[in-house]
């Protein structure tokens, strides 16, 4: 029964090897053709015409675990042809052969041929390099069907046979059946914990990687060159760099990093160089008495990713010098580069016959789409022979990166419909759930969080998790962002930032300082992104003395050199106190030249102080840099009109006219029933307008009665500064038709009484607008969260979360 069902499952393999036969003369020119048809070679016919007249001569069994120990696995044929084949021996011999020469399919067409037509039985030395040749086969059916036969002969108590089950199922990225397989294991050895070990980190997995390392030990045994190495590449996937160091130190006191031990020096660079430590790789790379290709391509790598782009050419101009550089120096030196430099790159490659590359293609898009370039990049995805899952996630993100987010939809959906043979992966799903948060699809983000769940990622797969979490609270729903964050249970900083900064994004700052306090607490080193996630938090709720303290320990107590970005958000939190002089002394002492954004903050805070001059100033260097930055000219225009200063309206409109820059045109989606509406000013297209009308005077009649006796709106000063044609425009086209208010009033009648209205809008939202929201929060009694498109407003009781500073 057991023989028929392995023969049933494993057909496929034993036909397209060529092994089965009803002859053995049929056999034996099969067995050539795995490899070569050609004569036997001299050594072979020599030792055939000395052999005794035994089949069985034990010369003969050394002659071929010879042949096959040293590749020769032609030779190795000839002579089994010739063999004794009742030995399960020389059965395992031409096994153990083919698999390591590579040839995985014809080692799985041996041992069908061996259990299915011979009648010999497979012992505990066979199965190790069958299931290798599986997992090298990439055969989930037959390494599955191997372990069932495994078990009903009893070989699963065997360690060898145990640590390839793992190592099968873990390369394969079955993590849960390669745990299991060592769960039930009843007795360990050093490879069973390695192969563990270095699996969760193949699978993306470092913190359970890390967790294993440190189980391995409490269990009492010595990890080995091999432990350190995977645990070292675990440290750097989670971004530890003081345990990295620790396992460092420990190899050294242990002896196992030795000047000449290579692969174990190279761990070292390579973790070091993902830290950004670049003194501490420079040093332990210069120590090194023996340096391969491999380690000068880590440290080509480790100047490119760190921004030392001077260091990372000259370092391959040494290194031309002592060896020749390949394509993972190309591909390790293309962060470093430019445009122009990525170009360079890509025209040596091409002229030393590197391409077509997958790996090398990939990195060039990876390359381009960081340069802005999405076309070149499309032009390299278009044009290779042989697309792998790497590729096509690269293009995904360069689409997202360059904010062609419906672009990147396009062709996540075209990989998962036309290549069936790929499935996307945690990197994928990690690369396009950024692009339904940037696309305002709440829905649709569901959608592909409900695939995650059916494909059992977000069980325990923080990347995944850390990218719902952005898209969550991306797409206005704090709440499940939030969830999905207590969900991951190893926290990694991507993790942190994540959650600090959609906190930020809402307006509740204070919970993004109480959770940085936990980050802390926690063991986990905050980075750049980590500090401009928490500094965005300062800005947008208005704690000015909690971010300047926390701008002020970057350098003084984390050693992290506050970048352009910072910046940015402490002019921001300069120019809500109000004092512009400050603000603008502030940009005149930073360490970097001003950029459009920069400016553009303290045009910001400009408007909010009403300081036409500063706004000017501010705007005239802008438009220095981005002369079609819509946005300066649109909050320009508005100043003015608010100000009554018509001929700089009619300045700023023709100057727009000329540079062929038109306003963005005001769109609000709000999703109800499944479906997603999107309103412009004034929109009477919905099949519910007289509804949505109706219920907005409505709503602006309960906000008069509330309002009676009180001090007139803002907008009644801005109508004294308007010239009568525009008066006449503004009753045609009344802010009291803008397009958030139309979505908020269907999210109303829409949703059950009680719930939370949540309405997305693509410009910053209008003053008037803001405190219409605030007041139907109150009247309505009703939670309404409006994200434009800078924040997000939590509109309640009649307040904004923003403390009416956006």
């Amino acid at each position: 029964m057991a023989a028929t069902s392995l023969a049933r499952c494993c057909s496929r393999i034993y036909y397209n090897c060529k092994c089965a036969s009803s002859s053995q003369n049929h056999q034996t020119n099969e067995n050539r053709n795995l490899v070569n048809k050609r004569r036997s070679s001299k050594p072979v016919r020599l030792i055939l015409r000395n052999r005794s007249k035994k089949l069985n001569d034990p010369s003969l069994t050394r002659a071929l675990r010879d042949f096959a120990e040293s590749g020769l696995m032609e030779d190795a044929l000839h002579l089994f042809d010739e063999m004794n084949k009742a030995d399960v021996f020389v059965w395992n011999v031409m096994i153990k052969g083919f698999t390591t020469c590579g040839l995985y399919h014809e080692a799985l067409g041996f041992y069908l041929r061996m259990v299915l037509f011979t009648g010999i039985k497979a012992d505990s030395f066979t199965y190790p390099f069958v299931i290798k040749s599986a997992a090298g086969a990439s055969s989930l059916l037959e390494g599955k069907t191997i372990h069932a036969t495994v078990i009903k002969l009893g070989f699963d108590s065997d360690v060898y046979v145990s640590n390839s089950l793992i190592s099968f199922y873990m390369k394969l990225g079955c993590e849960w059946d390669a745990e299991k397989v060592f769960d039930e294991m009843p007795e360990r050895d050093i490879v069973s914990w390695n192969s563990m070990v270095s699996g969760f980190l193949a699978v993306g997995d470092g913190l359970r990687s890390l967790a294993l390392f440190k189980e391995m030990i409490k269990c009492g045994f010595e990890p080995d060159r091999f432990s350190i190495m995977s645990v070292l590449g675990a440290c750097s996937r989670v971004e530890c760099l003081r345990v990295g160091k620790e396992i460092h130190c420990y190899a050294i006191r242990s002896g196992i990093e030795a000047g000449d031990d290579v692969m174990v020096l190279t761990s070292v660079l390579d973790m070091y160089s993902r830290f950004g430590e670049v003194s501490y790789a420079e040093r332990v790379f210069n120590g090194m008495i023996i340096r391969n290709v491999v380690a000068w391509n880590v440290m080509v790598g480790c100047y490119a990713r760190n921004g030392r782009v001077v260091d990372a050419f000259l370092c391959f101009q040494k290194m031309e010098k002592e060896l020749q550089p390949d394509v993972i120096t190309l591909i390790n030196l293309l962060p470093a580069c430019e445009i122009l430099e990525g170009r360079t790159i890509h025209g040596y490659a091409a002229r030393r016959g590197f391409l077509p590359h997958v790996v090398l293609e990939s990195a060039l898009i990876d390359m381009y789409g960081e340069s802005g370039k999405v076309k070149s990049a499309k032009v390299v995805f278009d044009r290779m022979g042989e697309k792998n899952l790497v590729s096509w996630n690269s293009m995904i993100a360069a689409y997202v990166q360059n904010g062609e987010n419906y672009s990147a939809l396009e062709l996540f959906r075209e990989l998962w419909d036309k290549d069936s043979s790929l499935v996307p992966d945690s990197t994928t799903i990690a690369s396009i759930l950024p692009a339904y948060a940037e696309s305002l699809s709440l829905r649709e983000g569901r959608q592909l969080h409900g695939y995650i769940v059916k494909a059992r990622y977000d069980v325990s797969n923080t990347i995944i998790l850390n990218s719902l979490v952005h898209m969550y609270a991306m797409c206005g729903d704090l709440e499940d962002a939030r969830k999905r964050f207590d969900q991951v249970v190893f926290k990694d900083v991507v993790s942190w930032n994540s959650i600090i900064m959609a906190y930020a994004v809402h307006g509740f700052g204070s919970v993004s300082v109480r959770l940085f306090s936990e980050m802390i607490t926690s063991g986990v080193s905050p980075n750049k992104s980590t500090f401009a996630s928490l500094l965005a938090a300062c800005s947008i709720s208005g704690m000015i003395d909690e971010g300047w303290q926390h701008f002020n320990s970057m350098k003084r107590e984390y050693g992290i050199d506050p970048g352009i970005e910072h910046y940015v958000y402490m002019l921001d939190l300069i120019g809500r106190t109000g004092n512009l002089s400050s603000a603008t002394r502030f940009i005149e002492e930073m360490p970097f030249v001003p950029t459009a954004r920069i400016w553009g903050s303290l045009l910001k805070a400009s408007r909010n102080h009403n300081d036409i001059t500063v706004a000017e100033f501010a705007a005239e260097q802008v438009l220095k840099m981005e002369h079609d930055n819509t946005g300066c000219y649109v909050l320009l225009l508005n100043m003015y009109s608010e100000a009554g200063r018509w001929d700089d309206v009619n300045r700023i409109k023709l100057l727009m006219k000329s540079q062929g820059v038109s306003r963005t045109t005001n769109r609000s989606i709000v999703e109800t029933k499944g479906r997603a509406h999107v309103f412009t000013n004034g929109d009477r297209s919905h099949v519910e307008t007289n509804k949505i009308y109706q219920v907005l005077d409505i709503v602006l009649g309960m906000i008069e009665e509330e309002e009676e006796g009180k001090e007139e709106d803002s907008y009644v000063h801005c109508v004294s500064k308007m010239r009568p044609e525009t008066l006449l425009k503004e009753n045609s086209n009344s802010y009291r038709r803008h397009s958030v208010r139309l979505a908020t009033c269907l999210g109303l009648i829409s949703t059950e009484t009680g719930r939370t209205v949540l309405v997305r809008n693509n410009t910053r939202i209008c003053r008037r607008c803001h405190e219409f929201l605030e007041k139907t929060s109150k009247v309505t009694r009703r939670e309404i969260i409006v994200g434009d498109s800078k924040i997000f407003h939590h509109f309640s009781n009649g307040c904004c979360s923003c403390g009416n500073y956006w």
